[in-house]
Formats: C-alpha cells, structure tokens, sequence
C-alpha cells in the first residue's frame, strides 16, 4: 500500500509544480505560498477530523512537538525558496534541483540516523545528482 502512496504522492508532487507556475504569474511569491499553506492547512485539518484523529494530540509528547514544529518551519522556508524560484525560473530547472532533496535526505539519514547507505541507494543518488546536473545545464 505504501508503493501507490507514493506514486500518488509523485503525481501530486508533479501537479503541484504545474498548477504553482501557472497560478504565481503575476503573483507575489510569498503570498502565493501563503495561499497554497492556508488550503493545505484546511486539508490537512479536514482529514484528522474526518479520521477521528483529534484524540491524539494530547498525546504527543514534547520531543514530538519540538520536530513537528521543526519540521513544520523547514517545510515552510522550503516552500518559500521553492515558489520564489519557480516565479522567476522554469519549472523544468527549478523542479529536478528541488527533487536534489533526495540525495540530501539520504545524506543527513546516514549522518544524524545513523541509517545504512547501500551500494544501491549510493549508486541511486549518484545518478540522480548526475541526472539532475544534465537537466538542468
């Protein structure tokens, strides 16, 4: 189940740049990602009280609660260099050096998780930081 999420994920990913670089013409960067976070926000509510989900934030701990919010502040800078870039960029440049995150994750996993790079997964990200170098010269 995991492996259609994702490829949905992939696809939403994809729609989003199009849909993004359409929508921002004319458009200041910065309110254009606070417009797309405020639908997000919606959504993203609309499904925890849709699931039921609410319950569980008085169970979450501190520790959570730090990344979350963390994580939450990285996502929103992302959002902002990305729409930014995408405004005066071509998607087709801007769009493969943002999927560069990939190798990035990879490389911060290995050096704060502690996870296991494969031969695979090294010779993967190899390739696409070669792929995305050819995209985008």
């Amino acid at each position: 189940m995991w492996l259609l999420f994702a490829v949905l994920s992939s696809v939403f990913a994809a729609l989003t740049s199009i849909l993004a670089k359409v929508g921002i013409e004319g458009v200041n960067s910065n309110l254009a990602t606070a417009i797309r976070t405020g639908v997000v926000l919606v959504m993203a509510w609309g499904m925890v009280f849709f699931t039921g989900s609410q319950g569980g934030i008085s169970g979450i701990s501190t520790k959570s609660w730090i990344f979350l919010i963390l994580s939450g502040l990285a996502t929103g800078a992302s959002w902002l260099c990305y729409y930014y870039a995408l405004q005066v960029g071509e998607a087709s440049k801007v769009v493969p050096i943002d999927k560069m995150s990939v190798v990035i994750t990879l490389i911060l996993a290995f050096l704060f998780l502690h996870e296991k790079i494969t031969v695979k997964a090294a010779v993967g990200c190899g390739l696409i930081g070669a792929g995305t170098l050819l995209m985008v010269l």
